[in-house]
């Protein structure tokens, strides 16, 4: 989270952890998991109001971020869900709700949109397809194929998140044009949505079959073959908010660790007086601002739309994903034996950090595609 804010920014910071702490405490979130869908509709009606799902839509259609930087005060967003390791669709939200504004027909913009935007109706992004095929949408194997004046899509998508609860699929698919997206209603004919499990106590991903599904024409968004800017910028928004989450369920893990280590006594010490543990709680330490700083610098440069903004929130996530989830590791084994039950609350974090990681390219995937960018920017 960005060292110094606007006293706007402070402000839609604090009523979003104020709301969070009040809607969203952890005993709720523990509840939720008997929860269908892992959050209650009302709740996100409640966030869609705060503005959750409007910062990165311009003001003309209906949107406005608090700053006028879109991607930053959406990290703020996302940096409470991970404090609170709150519920609710915010990444696949955010990313429909950012094409269809870049990209989306006047249909679309004034129908879907204004829906995502005030919570009526949620959408999630249908990218992701089972191993071995690449998570950051490298290898796309569902079709579409055109058929008259409108498509005809056929294939899997694996894992989904939100895909049992949202209105609408947002579908990448590949077609003779070359990539295109495609509005799918969730409940067409020849959808299947298969509910899978999730590590995360509040987040919900399915299987979704494609079997001949037939949509519009209507039902494009953008132009099937020049949709490359805007599957890079889902990335890169999709990116910035798991890294901005992950730093905020890092941050609170490390708090309810920090508190531990020097309450808990052990040979007459504070355990946290003990060298060892001084040494590992300064790398993790290190590692947690150093995700900070790389996840702001992140969300800046995709605000910008600059020319390293890819580099950027590949090097945010891989980092995060790999060193913030060591830091949790660690946290719960400094809490000893209590530390590895269901009871105590820094597994939850963990969770969160797990799921966030390994969605939408995991830190190794990162790490090659930081690689390929280098080489493409030499070339």
């Amino acid at each position: 989270m960005e060292l110094v804010l606007t006293d706007d920014q402070e402000f839609f910071r604090d009523t979003t952890r104020k709301f969070l702490g009040s809607e969203c405490p952890i005993p709720k979130v523990r509840e939720l998991r008997d929860n269908e869908a892992g959050f209650e509709a009302d709740y996100w009606r409640q966030g869609a109001e705060l503005g959750w799902v409007s910062l990165l839509v311009p003001e003309e259609l209906g949107g406005g971020s608090v700053s006028g930087n879109g991607p930053s005060d959406l990290a703020l967003v996302a940096h409470a869900f991970g404090f609170h390791v709150a519920p609710g669709p915010l990444i696949p939200c955010n990313v429909v709700a950012s094409t269809l504004a870049r990209s989306g027909s006047e249909e679309q913009q004034s129908g879907l949109l204004q829906d995502l935007i005030s919570g009526a109706q949620v959408a999630t992004w249908a990218l992701t397809e089972l191993p071995p095929h690449d998570a950051l949408g490298d290898d796309v194997t569902v079709r579409a194929e055109a058929d008259g004046d409108g498509y005809v899509l056929s294939g899997v998508k694996s894992p989904v998140e939100a895909g049992a609860e949202a209105d609408q699929l947002l579908v990448t698919a590949t077609t003779d044009a070359g990539i295109g997206q495609f509005l799918v209603p969730r409940d067409a004919d020849g959808v299947t949505v298969t509910p899978l499990r999730s590590v995360d106590l509040v987040r919900r991903y399915a299987r979704i079959e494609f079997d001949g599904v037939r949509v519009p024409a209507s039902a494009v968004v953008g132009t099937p073959g020049q949709v490359a800017d805007d599957l890079e910028h889902q990335l890169q928004i999709a990116a910035v908010v798991q890294s901005a989450e992950m730093v905020g369920a890092a941050d609170a893990g490390f708090d309810i660790t920090l508190d531990w280590a020097f309450s808990r006594y052990s040979f007459g010490r504070p355990l946290a007086s003990f060298q060892e543990i001084k040494h590992r709680f300064a790398d993790m330490k290190m590692w947690l601002e150093a995700s900070h700083g790389l996840a702001d610098s992140a969300a800046r440069h995709v605000s910008r739309a600059d020319a390293d903004a890819a580099i950027a929130v590949s090097a945010a996530k891989a980092y995060a994903g790999q060193y913030l989830a060591e830091l949790l590791q660690d946290c719960v084994q400094l809490h000893g034996g209590i530390g590895v039950t269901y009871e105590h609350d820094i597994h939850l974090y963990l969770r969160r950090i797990t799921v966030d990681r390994l969605t939408y390219g995991t830190p190794a995937d990162h790490h090659r595609r930081i690689g390929e960018l280098r080489i493409a920017q030499a070339a």
